[in-house]
């Protein structure tokens, strides 16, 4: 029994030594990596080994760091960093609070033993808090554009044909990209609405793409329609429906966003701002034409074919007209029909439409209603090359909506700059693509917290004797931007060392482009 426990007592010895042996190769291994230092096995017979240095704060964070604290101090206080980020960073809404908040995590990643006893930062600290891109980003998190100005100030995020899943062809409709959309911050949503019997279905109308229903949508939209900003939400509706069906949208409409849903009791003379507007949702679409106002018409004009045949109202409430037999219950029938169309046409906010004679005429007409025109890519490029000015001029007053063109049948994008620098309020995305041109729209809309809506530059919104000339090359200069790259550093913590490069480690290099008005 004796020799039996000594023996065990040896194989419990050797085990420990073992497992000793592989928790120092693992701590040796561990700290190799956070020094940045690897080896690479060669040609499986020799290793090749280099390490990185841990980056060094550069002169100009020393520089800054001395400038807002103490002289001699190697510590930055809560309040001296709030004075940084208000005086250095322009940040001058930062609290006291936030500074605390700020040195909180900064020490708690970098120095968990002492975090407790910590309440400043070292300059190593400092260099981290300007990197970390959560805590010092370089597109600030919360809205800080003046948000009291009518809504034909500002870029709105805009979606186009909403529902589809994928290509304009044969893709599914869905509740679910309206979802995602609304989650990414998009604030206009677009809807085809199509008749089916009784019933009102979203789809691309004329092709192989299978439809949802329209309620379906509209439950989704008000459910996520602020989960990413508080900023209004606007549905565009392309309007395929008679008027009875029109009649029943309205009341879908109102019974599903009740309180949330924004109308006003008169046409509008000017837009009201996205502040007035918070967590209120509004409908846009062409105005359907009304009963009485076809009935009125002459005989002979009812048996001729109505000018605009691609009024599904006109058509439907023409028939009603034609008929020379018509009995009381008709009439009545008429009156319940008139009173539907009516109700549909109240909760129209911004009326739109396409232009009726040529475009220009259209950006030319002066009216004392507001109202939103709707231009394809092709049509917006053609018109800017003559009459840019015009555009601009109407979009200080007005919305333009510009939309991809027809061939696009893969969900593809178009260049968002054309429509930004002539003022074009909504530029619609098929947010299912894929692209730089996408990219791009993304990138534009993380501006002033991610709400969704961008103030245009005060270029776009001078009076008429100072508008800007979008085909002038010689403009005088406003800001000066500097970039300096000071070094790129991170990537050894994302990635494996032998992610790349079986033998060595990556090569980075950082890619800037800047973004201008086309030529």
């Amino acid at each position: 029994m004796k020799k039996s426990k000594k023996s065990q007592k040896g194989v419990t010895s050797n085990d420990k030594n073992k497992g000793m042996g592989k928790e120092k190769e693992r701590e040796k291994k561990s700290s190799s990596l956070e020094s940045g230092s690897y080896n690479y096995k060669m040609f499986s017979f020799f290793n090749r080994k280099f390490k990185i240095n841990e980056v060094e704060p550069p002169s100009d964070v020393n520089k800054a760091f001395s400038l807002f604290t103490d002289e001699g101090s190697t510590h930055m206080t809560a309040e001296q960093l709030r004075r940084f980020m208000s005086v250095h960073q322009c940040e001058v809404s930062t609290r006291l609070e936030d500074a605390q908040n700020i040195i909180e995590q900064v020490v708690n990643r970098r120095h968990h033993i002492t975090k407790f006893a910590r309440h400043t930062l070292n300059v190593e600290d400092f260099f981290h808090f300007l990197l970390s891109d959560d805590l010092n980003g370089p597109i600030r998190t919360q809205v800080h554009h003046d948000m009291s100005a009518p809504l034909s100030h500002y870029f709105i995020y805009t979606g186009h044909n909403s529902y589809l899943t994928g290509n304009q062809l044969s893709s599914d409709c869905s509740e679910v990209p309206i979802i995602k959309a609304l989650q990414n911050g998009v604030r206009v949503i677009e809807l085809d609405l199509w008749p089916s019997k009784d019933e009102i279905l979203v789809l691309h109308g004329r092709t192989l793409t299978t439809p949802v229903s329209f309620i379906q949508c509209l439950t989704s939209i008000k459910e996520y329609a602020f989960v990413s900003s508080p900023y209004p939400v606007i549905i565009t509706l392309e309007d395929h429906l008679t008027p009875e069906l029109q009649a029943k949208a309205a009341d879908m409409i109102t019974q599903t966003f009740e309180t949330m849903l924004y109308y006003p009791e008169s046409d509008l003379t000017e837009f009201p701002s996205p502040e007035s507007l918070k967590y209120r949702i509004m409908i846009s679409t062409k105005p359907p034409k009304e009963y009485l106002e076809v009935r009125s018409k002459d005989a002979s004009e009812d048996e001729s074919s109505p000018k605009d045949d691609s009024d599904a109202v006109s058509r439907n409430l023409l028939c009603y007209s034609n008929s020379s037999s018509e009995s009381d219950q008709e009439d009545e029938d008429f009156k319940s029909l008139q009173a539907g169309v009516s109700g549909y046409k109240r909760l129209i906010t911004i009326h739109a439409g396409k232009p009726k004679g040529s475009l220009k005429t259209a950006l030319k007409e002066v009216t004392d209603q507001v109202r939103r025109l709707s231009l394809s890519e092709h049509q917006l490029e053609k018109l800017a090359g003559s009459h840019g000015l015009d555009i601009v001029r109407f979009t200080q007053r007005n919305i333009l909506r510009v939309y991809p063109k027809g061939t696009r049948f893969t969900s593809s994008n178009y260049k968002p700059t054309i429509g930004w620098m002539h003022g074009a309020q909504m530029v619609a995305f098929n947010m299912q693509g894929y692209g730089k041109s996408l990219w791009l729209m993304h990138g534009m809309f993380r501006a002033n917290g991610g709400c969704g809506y961008v103030i245009k530059p005060d270029i776009l919104t001078r009076s008429a004797d100072e508008l800007f000339d979008p085909k002038a090359t010689l403009l005088p200069v406003q800001k000066t931007l500097k970039v300096k790259i000071y070094m790129g550093d991170g990537w050894r913590l994302d990635f494996k060392h032998t992610h790349f490069d079986a033998y060595s480690p990556p090569d980075f290099y950082t890619k800037m482009k800047l973004k201008r008005k086309p030529r």
